[in-house]
């Protein structure tokens, strides 16, 4: 398969057209879902009828994460109080997807309110990863990553609260970017004082992911942060030369966990390959490791399924009846203190950045985890930690605000391994800048399962 541009292209220049693209789209999700169950709400009839936007991506398909609102389509939050819902408005995300030209096939699947680190909900079930089925896509862009992964779409969009495009991209074998904070608008709503979580992409190609970050980013009124405009498109960084890097790589997460020695043996083959490429390589670890780092972290997390208007918390999953129950209890002033704790973590954090130029680490502590891993445990509690132990590295980046991406760099046991990198503050440019010539040396896009149909 082409990549998203190249498939634009190919719609611009009359090789194909919409219409053809989207049939053979179709034709791959009804042979690749059943297995996968990427998709929870489909919308190819009004597909069919859409004309598409004159755009980056004019004519190509796209799913939407199903915690996004889109107008007319069912948007569910995995969640059963909401299996009905059907929003009036787009979210700006939504609408500066579709004014890029891209047409909307429906709602990739998540876990409820993206709460955990694996794609699997009591309403839409489990996602599998097209790798291995028994296994987890990996976290709440699940869906997504395993549609992308299987060859149905070249590119879909995922959000990262806690490192939910990077997880599905390491259990993958794609390319995924959270981006800054700021960089893409929450509107209409805000996604927390921390602004914990951006939109961003799961792709095959660097390039792809530029160009859709070009196409989301930005500035909605009223935003409560937001980061300054690139110099130029982050397309044009794609390709161009990263210069001599100063690059540290480290094993150590933020909230210590055992990590798989096969996963740490990836990133140290991955320092070697930045090392032969050029730049500067150190073995350093920012000021970031704190065992009560998950705790505090909880405290802000715990909201997400408090502030849903759900009617009865018996029609939520048991995680989320634990976390909205401990969050009711909390005070202002303990979450007051949690914000804070943090945002003196950050910037003790993000000081480390004016050392190097990016951080090295595993994307993940562990190979994708088994379908249920997560939710073996009774105990609510139990199941968070699961997940904590699943994804040490990821987190600490949504709250230092930088942004990061996931590489793919290696196959484990017939299963992919990413790595992550971690730019400073506002520098998606010479991540990307950084990803594309990894890219070059090293390609992953073969390596990826084929195309069901």
């Amino acid at each position: 398969m082409n990549d998203a541009l190249a498939l634009a292209a190919q719609i611009r220049s009359g090789e194909i057209s919409a219409g053809e693209l989207l049939d053979t789209t179709i034709e791959r999700v009804e042979a690749a879902n059943p297995e996968l169950n990427f998709l929870v709400t489909e919308c190819f009839e009004q597909a069919r009828g859409a004309t598409p936007a004159d755009g980056t991506f004019a004519g190509v398909p796209m799913l939407v994460k199903d915690l996004t609102e889109t107008a007319g389509l069912r948007t569910t939050f995995s969640c059963r109080a909401f299996a009905d819902y059907v929003p009036a408005h787009d979210a700006a995300v939504v609408r500066r997807m579709k004014e890029a030209g891209f047409v909307v096939i429906g709602k990739s699947n998540t876990p409820e309110f993206g709460i955990t680190a694996v794609t699997e909900s009591e309403l839409n079930g489990a996602c599998r990863n097209p790798w291995d089925t028994s296994r987890t896509p990996g976290g709440s862009s699940g869906g997504a990553a395993a549609a992308v992964a299987a060859g149905v779409l070249p590119l879909a969009h995922g959000s990262d609260g806690g490192g939910s495009v990077r997880i599905p991209a390491s259990c993958c074998g794609l390319f995924g970017i959270k981006p800054s904070r700021g960089r893409v608008s929450p509107a209409p709503y805000t996604s927390g004082s921390l602004e914990l979580s951006q939109s961003g992409p799961l792709s095959v190609s660097v390039r792809d992911a530029a160009a859709f970050l070009d196409a989301i980013a930005g500035y909605e009124p009223g935003d409560a942060h937001w980061a300054a405009p690139p110099q130029r498109p982050f397309l044009a960084e794609v390709g161009a030369d990263p210069g001599r890097l100063r690059i540290a790589f480290t094993a150590e997460p933020a909230v210590p966990h055992p990590v798989d020695p096969r996963v740490v043996s990836v990133m140290r083959s991955a320092a070697d390959a930045l090392a032969a490429l050029g730049h500067d390589v150190v073995e350093r670890t920012p000021p970031w490791v704190d065992e009560e780092l998950l705790q505090v972290f909880a405290q802000l997390w715990q909201l997400t399924p408090a502030l849903y208007p759900v009617p009865d918390d018996a029609l939520l999953t048991p995680l989320n009846r634990a976390l909205a129950a401990t969050a009711r209890e909390t005070s202002s002033v303990t979450y007051a203190h949690a914000v804070g704790a943090l945002q003196r973590a950050a910037r003790r954090i993000v000081g480390f950045w004016s050392e190097v130029d990016v951080v090295l680490t595993p994307a993940l502590a562990m190979l994708p985890v088994p379908i249920g891993w997560v939710f073996e445990p009774e105990d609510p509690w139990e199941q968070f930690l699961r997940g904590g132990q699943f994804t040490p590295f990821t987190p600490i980046v949504n709250v230092t605000g930088q942004p990061a991406a996931s590489v793919p760099f290696g196959v484990v046991d017939g299963l992919p391994v990413g790595v992550q990198l971690i730019g400073p503050p506002a520098g998606e440019a010479m991540l990307f800048r950084l990803a594309a010539q990894i890219e070059e040396a090293h390609p992953w896009a073969h390596l990826l399962p084929r195309p069901s149909t």
